[in-house]
This record gives C-alpha cells, sequence and structure tokens, in this order.
C-alpha cells in the first residue's frame, strides 16, 4: 500500500489522503483567495510524489510552478512558523504543458466525430430541436462513410443536409431549415473564440496524460486562462477528456493508488445551465469511472455549484472559507456544514466564516471508505514554486517534454469536406455536358425523333436549341398528347442533364419512352 498523503495540520491533528481511496473523488470550495490553489497544488504535488499522473487546468497562470523546485520567502516562514509547521521539503514535479490554441503548451485536439452530437450541443448551447437535427447529421454521416474530423467537415455536412432535406425526410425525419441555420451560426461563433484550432488531427490520445518519469507521476496542466473567455469550450473540453477515459480505459477495480487524478477546476461551468441529459452523463462518468483508476476532484466556489446526484459522490471534501454576506451565501455555508461529518467539538457552520487564508476544514475517507470526522487544520503548503514560471522555463519544458513534436503539426486528410467538395467539382455545367456529348449520338437521337414523328420531319431543328430540347419537343408532338405528366418527365429529363448521373438517368428514360412510342405504333 502506498504511504498516506499528509494535505494538512493543526498541533497533533493530521489530516491524510489515502491513495487508494483517491479514486472515491473529491470537492475543494471556498470563496476567492482562500487558497483553493495552494490546496490543489499540494495534493498535485504529493500525488506525483507518489508515482501517479494528474491532469489540472490552469487557470490564472500560476499552477506552472509545480515545475520548479520552490524556495520559503520570509513571508511564508513566519507563517508557517506561527502555525507550529514545518517547513516543506523543495521538489520539483515532472510536467507537461497543455493548450488548446497551441501557444502556452502542446496544442490539444479532438475530432468533431469524437466530441459527438451531445457534447457539441453542450458547446453551440442548443436547443432540443436542434440537438434533434444535429444527432441526425451525425448518423447521415455515420451511415454514407463521411468522416467529420473538424468543424469544415462539419459545415459541409450541414450544407449538405440542409440543402437535400427532402431527401432524408423519409428515412431519418424531418430536418428543419431554420436550425440548420442556428447549428451554422453556433459553430461561428465557436471558431471566433479559437474552437476551430480544437477540431482535428492528430487528436489527443488519452494514454499520454498518464506518464511518470523516474517513478514520479507527471502533472499534465492545460493553460485555461484564454480558454476561459469560451466558458462553454473549456467545459465541454474537460468533460470531453474526462468522457474520453471513461471509454478508453479497462476495469481495474480498486488499486493501490490511482492511474490519473483529475481536477476539474472552475466546476460550476460545467453545470451551468446544463440539460438534463448532459447532468445524467456526468453523474454515470463520476460514478463509474472510479472503476478505471482515476479520481476526480472538483474545485470550484460553492458546494451549491455541484449538483447534489454529483455532490454524493465526492468522498474527500477540503472547505475553505465561505462569506456569508447574502442569503444565497447563508444558504451555502449551510449546505456545506450539512454534508460534512459532524465533529462534537466544532460548530462547522460558524467555523466555514471564521477559516483564515490557507485554512480549512477537511474530512477524508479513512481506511474502512468512510468520512472522517470534519477537522479544522492548515494546509500544508507546497515544495515546488509557488507562482507562474518565465517564458524561458516554459520553452524549456516544451523543447525537454515526453510529447514534443508529436501534436505540433496539424493533419488534414480527406474528410467529409473534401469528399462533397469534390463531388460538386466533379459535376460539370450543362454546356460541359452538352460539348461533352458526341455528335453522332446528338444526330442518332435528332434522327430517331425524326423517324417517328411526321411534325419532326417537316421542321428542321433550331440550332439555337439544345438537343436534347428538340428531343422532348419531338416526343410530346409525336405522341399527339399534351400529358401533364410526359411533359414534366421530359423537362426533369432536361435539367439533369449537367450530371454524369443525370445523363444516365436521361438515357434510361428516353429509351423507355421511345420504345413505348414504338409499341404504340
Amino acid at each position: 500500500m502506498a504511504d498516506p498523503i499528509l494535505i494538512a495540520r493543526h498541533g497533533d491533528i493530521e489530516c491524510h489522503l489515502l491513495p487508494e481511496l483517491a479514486n472515491r473523488h473529491g470537492l475543494i470550495t471556498g470563496a476567492t483567495g482562500t487558497g483553493k490553489t495552494i490546496t490543489l497544488q499540494t495534493l498535485a504535488e504529493q500525488l506525483s510524489r507518489l508515482g501517479v499522473p494528474v491532469f489540472m487546468a490552469d487557470i490564472k497562470g500560476d499552477l506552472t510552478g509545480i515545475s520548479q523546485t520552490g524556495s520559503l520567502s520570509p513571508k511564508m516562514a513566519d507563517i508557517l512558523k506561527e502555525r507550529g509547521l514545518e517547513a516543506p521539503k523543495p521538489l520539483a514535479c515532472p510536467t507537461t504543458l497543455w493548450d488548446v490554441f497551441g501557444e502556452q503548451g502542446h496544442p490539444v485536439r479532438a475530432t468533431v466525430s469524437d466530441m459527438g452530437p451531445l457534447l457539441l450541443s453542450r458547446m453551440l448551447n442548443l436547443n432540443d430541436t436542434q440537438q434533434g437535427v444535429l444527432q441526425l447529421v451525425f448518423k447521415i454521416a455515420d451511415d454514407n462513410g463521411l468522416l467529420l474530423l473538424d468543424l469544415k467537415d462539419l459545415r459541409a455536412m450541414l450544407q449538405q443536409v440542409g440543402d437535400n432535406a427532402s431527401t432524408f425526410t423519409t428515412e431519418y425525419g424531418n430536418i428543419s431549415p431554420a436550425s440548420v441555420g442556428a447549428i451554422q451560426r453556433g459553430l461561428m461563433q465557436i471558431e471566433e473564440q479559437g474552437g476551430d484550432q480544437f477540431f482535428g488531427e492528430p487528436m489527443l490520445d488519452i494514454h499520454d496524460f498518464m506518464q511518470t518519469v523516474d517513478g514520479h507521476g507527471v502533472i499534465n496542466i492545460l493553460a485555461a486562462d484564454k480558454l476561459m473567455n469560451a466558458p462553454r469550450l473549456y467545459a465541454t473540453f474537460l468533460l470531453w477528456m474526462l468522457s474520453e477515459l471513461f471509454e478508453s480505459l479497462p476495469e481495474v477495480g480498486d488499486l493501490d493508488k490511482p492511474k490519473l487524478v483529475f481536477f476539474f477546476d472552475e466546476a460550476h461551468l460545467l453545470f451551468n445551465d446544463a440539460p438534463k441529459a448532459l447532468i445524467e452523463r456526468i453523474e454515470l462518468v463520476v460514478r463509474l469511472v472510479r472503476s478505471k483508476g482515476v479520481g476526480v476532484f472538483f474545485v470550484t466556489q460553492n458546494p451549491l455549484d455541484v449538483p447534489e446526484s454529483v455532490l454524493g459522490q465526492l468522498g474527500n471534501r477540503v472547505q475553505h472559507a465561505l462569506r456569508a454576506f447574502t442569503p444565497r451565501d447563508q444558504k451555502a455555508v449551510k449546505s456545506a456544514a450539512d454534508t460534512m461529518r459532524a465533529n462534537p467539538g466544532l460548530d462547522i457552520a460558524t467555523a466555514i466564516t471564521e477559516l483564515a487564508v490557507g485554512e480549512a476544514l477537511v474530512s477524508c475517507l479513512d481506511d474502512k471508505g468512510r468520512p472522517s470526522i470534519t477537522q479544522r487544520v492548515f494546509v500544508l503548503p507546497p515544495g515546488s514554486q509557488i507562482g507562474p514560471i518565465t517564458p524561458e522555463q516554459r520553452k524549456a519544458l516544451l523543447d525537454g517534454s515526453l510529447v514534443a513534436g508529436v501534436y505540433e503539426k496539424m493533419v488534414d486528410r480527406e474528410s467529409a469536406y473534401e469528399k462533397l467538395k469534390g463531388r460538386a467539382a466533379a459535376t460539370p455545367t450543362r454546356e460541359e455536358a452538352q460539348a461533352s456529348t458526341p455528335q453522332s449520338m446528338r444526330d442518332e437521337a435528332a434522327a430517331a425523333v425524326r423517324a417517328g414523328t411526321p411534325q419532326a420531319q417537316e421542321t428542321a431543328p433550331d440550332s439555337g436549341h439544345s438537343w436534347l430540347g428538340d428531343v422532348a419537343g419531338g416526343l410530346l408532338r409525336g405522341s399527339g398528347r399534351k400529358d401533364s405528366v410526359l411533359e414534366t418527365v421530359a423537362k426533369s429529363a432536361a435539367r439533369s442533364i449537367g450530371s454524369t448521373v443525370g445523363r444516365e438517368i436521361i438515357r434510361g428514360v428516353l429509351g423507355s419512352l421511345l420504345g413505348g412510342s414504338s409499341r404504340r405504333r
């Protein structure tokens, strides 16, 4: 069994996170400036020391310091002395930097197909009807072997489905042009936010998050300061990664330590206005990903930000200070107090509003999987650097990374866009079709018409009309009928002459009509 992780202390009271129970998930909450980031860094550092890889998003840009050996400032030394805590042992963790935009880390990409219609609908903020249309587009693409890899693929597929909606209605259901337009507008907004850089290949291999160096787990840090300008993109991206872990990892049951611990910062963005289907999906993933050896820690300001169905799955709790200035704040304090195991000697609700920076109420699972009694303790500081790294240090990390050069160059292989545009380019114009038709075929068709229609024999074809118009006209005159159905077929056939498939249809239609005329004669 791995050694317990000491995360907080006050006098003789110590609070440990048991590695074998870190996959029972956790919650770190507290108001801005109360110490959540330091708690996150301490936990990640200690997990790395045990050989557990970690993923976390860097919202403010100050978590990258975990890659550098820390030093104790005079101010920190005074605080530790006042609280009776020992200075941490200096250390640095192996770190891989990631960035959706490819600016501050290795690019992270997913394909549109892999993202799927449910998560993409969340990203685009679609209603139920629009989501249904998007699901149909994915289904049509799958049935026709069209790969949806990037946004231009999805745009081309939406245009194809929208332009041919009546063709797909019988088999797939109604496709509203208004819904197609709404999805296209949503894609435009995502592109303006830089989301087009996220979709494509090479797609992230989730196993690249699960690396170790010299027995220490690699800390994977996603640069999210810019990504936070598009909160739906941020939340959907992190949820996609969590879903990838759930879908790609095998069942392993309970291990001595997790395969990976995933810190979901600003977790409230995941649940804001989320549809019921998505909440159910998140609950399912959180409940079942434990058996894949993955622990998930949600980090947010208010415990009310997390739905109760998900909150009930989070066994390890670190509660920093909350402010009770408004009725909602007071409700949050009471909710946080009620969800932590009671301590007879501690008024939890009152303590939550009195906690100092770096002080927290901690309740982790004990060796029997039960929440321990809540303790008021001081979170231990990390041994790595507190604060961001320099551009030079960042460049050195990128150059020496385990995945250096793997994701930097985007690949654009043949997919839905190329195939659909290729079909359009291969379709000749009417003039091209007429020019490519042998003169002998035109003469033969005209002669056949003249042979069966006396009126046509008296009138020479006008060189200013298309040869097909002469044929269709001769057929109509030769029949002696003003049959509207026949006229419609002939006109439709004439309009179809522009494509190779159209020419084949025309030959079949004309053959049957001419044969019918011969039999009638």
